[in-house]
């Protein structure tokens, strides 16, 4: 598994050992996937039968203005690397994490997989939503020429304990789970927000993301895409009331309007992923960030 020491890979290499798989958490310390070399090195040395490639460069709507050359190259790379030496080592099965940052910036709402291309992702994540949407590109001209068996998963917004805090580079849950808590224990009046609080998205609990990419490593073979998520979407304003709720934060909040939206609206179709391998997600999303703020409390 490549990001087996990750946010979602350390919670699927739980997953996998209970229901008593063999596991190797490839970790970047060891081998550098942006490296064509440390990638087959990294298939030499485990002879893997099946690979989660989890491992990914990404960040919030500031790291990403900050890093598109980097996200797109070390993205673009690790995946088509992966892909190279699974075809040369014959590896039975690769099951690849994209991302929903593929979808156009204006993709018809609930996305469905069959709009991926209908469109230009949203420009602050664009770099790295193009660089995996090319794997995908990657994953099935690779099935159609060399037989290799590569399912491409598309994944929304996930969170959950063990995200990344780092105001720098997390995701908005995660953001705010620290922000309000912090404010909170400062009795600070208020918080600043970027945005407007009026896009929409759409979050999955870490170990819903889990479940999805286990049934579809036991029972998904095709090559088509496939959305993860809970097809339910909520504001960013409502969503900062959710987690104010949570942890207690009883100051304003004020939107930076000066600073980006990101993408208008995100919600998945989820059909295809239910009938196809019998994911729904479980956990909902007040549930969620009760059991993130908690986790963050304790572990911070």
């Amino acid at each position: 598994m490549t990001g087996g020491g990750g946010f979602l890979g350390s919670r699927l290499v739980e997953r996998l050992e209970r229901d008593g798989h063999e596991v190797v958490a490839a970790r970047r310390r060891d081998y550098d996937l942006t490296s064509m070399d440390d990638t087959a090195r990294m298939f030499d040395d485990h002879a893997p039968e099946l690979v989660f490639h989890l491992a990914a460069e990404v960040g919030g709507i500031g790291a990403n203005r900050a890093n598109p050359g980097r996200y797109w190259f070390a993205n673009l790379m690790m995946g088509a690397h992966v892909l190279e030496q699974a075809r040369v080592h014959g590896t039975p099965k690769l099951v690849i994490a994209g991302t929903i940052c593929a979808y156009p910036k204006f993709a018809p709402v609930p996305f469905r997989e069959d709009d991926l291309w209908n469109g230009y992702p949203e420009e602050t994540n664009a770099p790295y939503g193009v660089a995996k949407k090319s794997i995908l590109v990657g994953a099935q001209s690779y099935r159609e020429q060399y037989g290799t068996n590569a399912v491409f998963l598309l994944p929304v917004n996930l969170y959950g304990p063990g995200d990344n805090f780092d105001l720098e580079t997390s995701h908005v849950i995660p953001a705010l789970v620290r922000k309000m808590v912090e404010a909170d224990e400062r009795a600070d009046e208020e918080i600043v927000l970027w945005g407007d609080g009026t896009p929409t998205r759409e979050f999955l609990y870490v170990d819903d993301c889990v479940t999805g990419l286990a049934l579809a490593g036991d029972l998904y073979d095709g090559a088509d895409p496939v959305n993860l998520g809970t097809g339910e979407e909520i504001s960013i304003g409502d969503l900062a009331e959710l987690v104010r709720a949570e942890t207690g934060f009883s100051g304003a909040i004020r939107w930076d309007t000066s600073r980006p939206n990101g993408q208008p609206r995100r919600k998945l179709d989820t059909t295809r992923a239910e009938e196809l391998f019998g994911f729904t997600a479980a956990v909902p999303l007040r549930d969620g960030i009760a059991r993130t703020v908690a986790w963050y409390r304790e572990s911070r």
